[in-house]
């Protein structure tokens, strides 16, 4: 109330004092700009773990039964699992040619929901822009936060700190194995002329897998002692062991294979067939489906038909041995209850308790 009534009695030339909240329009718009100026991928994507991740994806995807809808060709759901996997998110405008895919977009929102977009359309001549309402366009996103609901985050931007060190060990290991003085030795010889040591260690410089002479033997010599007695060679090979390299590289794809769902057993040189089978169903139940569904949501409400999309079944992700025994156990029990007498409703019933759906 005295708000109010300082309001009324302030003079009219006394300015208004205005202040900004840490999570208003400003902030929002900074949060969205600094999403997409440090970009949406990182420098790990480059590496064949994250690129194994996501071909899983890729195949998934494709081989995934849809119902509801033609638009979703397996060429169209292979580009949006790449598209996610690597940017978190997919944009495809809703044509009558098909999904036309977008490379970039801007986006008006209402309540945190997209009400427009601005799509820049890749073309082989150079690219052109499409604007289009939200119902025309079909944008699956993952990893959403509350401050910028309308923008996807990739695994490898939520796990970033493991991405980056997979990315330097790697980035390490290459430039160990392309500068690092690998097979090549030290060798002692006996000292002649400096031009003569000069041409050799000119000639062995920089080779690798090669003798390198660094230095002679005259000062030894001079002093009276014998420089050839206990000499060999030495190698310049660097010892990678101590420095744990392997380990290192060993925990940050195991954490970067976890971040995209994949057990980490997969890839192992050991695993057998029932470990392989396990992993499979790891990928397809608790990470591809999920998405699917996401996707199939979207794809329900921008194309007003329901869309159902599974990769549990094409993938074969479930146990044939257990489903072959509780599919006989089921009919072993509706036969034994239609002998008892006892009427359908009560066997669904039953069903029901046991968490079986149908």
């Amino acid at each position: 109330m005295f708000g109010w009534l300082k309001t009324k009695l302030r003079p009219i030339d006394t300015p208004l004092e205005e202040r900004s909240s840490g999570a208003g329009y400003t902030a929002q718009v900074m949060a969205a700009r600094d999403s997409f100026i440090s970009g949406r991928r990182g420098v790990a994507e480059l590496t064949a773990t994250v690129q194994s991740c996501v071909s899983l994806w890729e195949g998934g995807f494709a081989m995934a039964d849809v119902d509801g809808t033609d638009l979703l060709t397996r060429q169209a759901m292979a580009m949006i699992a790449r598209a996610v996997a690597l940017n978190g998110e997919a944009v495809f405008l809703i044509s009558d040619m098909g999904l036309v895919p977008a490379n970039d977009w801007d986006v008006t929102t209402r309540d945190g929901r997209p009400r427009a977009y601005r799509l820049s359309i890749p073309e082989a001549g150079g690219g052109r822009t499409v604007t289009a309402l939200a119902a025309e366009v079909l944008h699956l996103r993952i990893g959403s936060d509350v401050l910028t609901p309308w923008i996807g985050t990739a695994p490898l931007r939520r796990s970033s700190l493991t991405g980056a060190m997979l990315h330097a060990v790697e980035s390490a290991l290459g430039e160990t194995f392309e500068n690092a003085p690998l097979g090549s030795l030290i060798v002692p010889l006996p000292d002649t002329g400096a031009e003569d040591m000069a041409t050799m260690r000119h000639a062995f410089k920089g080779r690798r897998g090669s003798t390198l002479v660094v230095e002679g033997v005259a000062q030894a010599t001079a002093a009276g002692m014998n420089p050839q007695i206990g000499q060999k060679p030495d190698q310049l090979s660097p010892d990678l062991s101590k420095s744990m390299t392997a380990e290192t590289l060993a925990a940050a794809r195991e954490g970067i294979l976890m971040a995209y769902g994949v057990l980490p057993s997969l890839v192992n040189r050991a695993a057998t067939g029932p470990a392989v089978r396990e992993a499979q169903r790891q990928l397809a139940i608790w990470t591809l489906q999920p998405i699917a569904a996401l996707l199939a949501d979207e794809a329900a409400a921008k194309l007003g038909a329901p869309v159902q999309i599974d990769t549990i079944r094409p993938l074969q992700a479930f146990d044939a041995g257990g489903r072959a025994r509780a599919l006989s156990a089921i009919i072993k029990t509706l036969a034994e209850a239609k002998e008892a007498g006892i009427p359908p409703a009560d066997v669904s019933g039953a069903m029901r308790m046991v968490d079986w759906k149908e």
